[in-house]
């Protein structure tokens, strides 16, 4: 019996693919695990398996189409199933129901009457940001429960998630003043997009700035440049070290943050994500157990990823499953920024250049190395008294290294 084959699921956070290359056609046999099609998803390529072997009767997408996950993809004819002239004719199959949720509409509710909720309900709405009279609630008479809450705030994230321009105001007709360009957002600049529109509209940031005398770092810098044949370990791979061991410390910068089910997830493992700018946009790469590598590997490990994701390209796995970002802009510039969460994540550190400043020391002042850095946190799990107190144990531990070994 022919069946359909979907788009599988094909990473955290991923919904939707485009294909850019669709390597069977119909009548054609394949093998089990066989490359289906590619597609291109939260900047990475990736092949699509068949889930059995078989025969292909029919393929439903194209290069360029844009694909949901769960979509059909084609029709399989899987080896051993009877040839379709030994079938009867199915018989149709009803619509299917059960995955619908029945409510009652908004409408059910008389215009300027107050929404039935009870108190527990309304705080909920309101801790989540909801306004409880757009709910449609599933109760007798229309009642608003918890879950018609929650429910009602998962499909409002979406809606976002799948289209973050639903919300954005319209744009004026600008070939009014002038001659314009319009070009497809597509690939990396487009899952960037939608990816930086959900987090700033769904986490309330907080930036909390500092800077670290980094004189002892770049003394080990100097002294490995000296006496080995050894590449130093750069300032990221010293940040990626001492944030690991900070996730430690609080734990909640280590977490995220469920509030449709009002709870706190604590990662028990300590995965960083290190954000790269290529020619395709920005991707972050993930080291995993972060917090259980030596310098050296932190540095060889970086330096490879980032080589990785600007060369050969990087897989799904090597973007997924970040618990913490660092992401370094010093090399090109700048003495502060605002680094956006990257959501689930709670909060993300910046790194700006690194310049000579005045420090008084010894009775006197002398010119140090001061490291700016920026912790971006998502407000709603972290207070500011713990991003200062998060960011001032890096900078300590950025200052005096050797603090981590102690």
């Amino acid at each position: 019996m022919a069946t359909d084959v979907t788009l599988p699921a094909l990473g955290e956070g991923v919904e939707r693919a485009t294909v850019v290359r669709v390597l069977v056609a119909p009548g054609d046999r394949v093998a089990t695990d066989q490359p289906l099609l590619e597609v291109e998803t939260d900047k990475a390529t990736v092949e699509v398996p068949a889930p059995a072997a078989g025969t292909v009767r029919a393929v439903g997408v194209e290069a360029g189409a844009t694909i949901g996950v769960g979509e059909r993809i084609l029709t399989l004819e899987p080896d051993g199933a009877p040839a379709p002239s030994d079938r009867a004719e199915p018989a149709p199959v009803p619509a299917a129901t059960g995955d619908r949720r029945v409510s009652v509409p908004d409408t059910a509710r008389r215009p300027g009457t107050r929404a039935l909720a009870a108190p527990s309900v309304r705080k909920l709405a309101r801790e989540i940001g909801v306004n409880v009279d757009e709910v449609a609630g599933s109760g007798r008479g229309g009642r608003i429960g918890l879950d018609d809450v929650k429910a009602h705030a998962r499909r409002r994230l979406t809606r976002i998630e799948a289209d973050p321009a639903a919300s954005a105001p319209p744009l004026p007709d600008f070939a009014r003043w002038g001659s314009v360009e319009r070009l497809p957002l597509t690939g990396v600049r487009r899952v960037v997009a939608r990816r930086m529109s959900v987090a700033w509209q769904t986490v309330p940031h907080v930036t909390q700035h500092d800077q670290a005398d980094i004189s002892e770092i770049e003394a080990v810098r100097s002294t490995v440049k000296r006496t080995s044949t050894h590449q130093p370990p750069t300032v990221t791979a010293f940040a990626v070290a001492i944030a690991a061991a900070a996730l430690k410390e609080f734990p909640r910068f280590n977490a995220s943050i469920d509030m449709a089910r009002n709870e706190i997830i604590y990662k028990r493992y300590v995965n960083i994500g290190v954000a790269v700018d290529t020619e395709r946009g920005l991707l972050v790469p993930v080291i995993r157990d972060a917090d259980r590598k030596s310098l050296g590997a932190l540095s060889s490990e970086i330096a490879a990823l980032a080589d990785k994701v600007r060369t050969t390209g990087a897989s799904v796995e090597d973007l997924e499953g970040g618990t913490f970002t660092v992401t370094n802009l010093g090399g090109l510039g700048g003495t502060s920024f605002t680094p956006i969460v990257n959501s689930p994540e709670v909060a993300i550190l910046g790194l700006s250049r690194t310049a000579p400043a005045p420090v008084y020391v010894n009775d006197r002042f002398e010119a140090r190395p001061m490291l700016p850095l920026s912790l971006s946190y998502d407000h709603r799990l972290i207070d500011g008294a713990d991003g200062v107190r998060f960011l001032r144990w890096i900078a300590t531990r950025l200052e005096h290294p050797l603090l981590l070994e102690l």
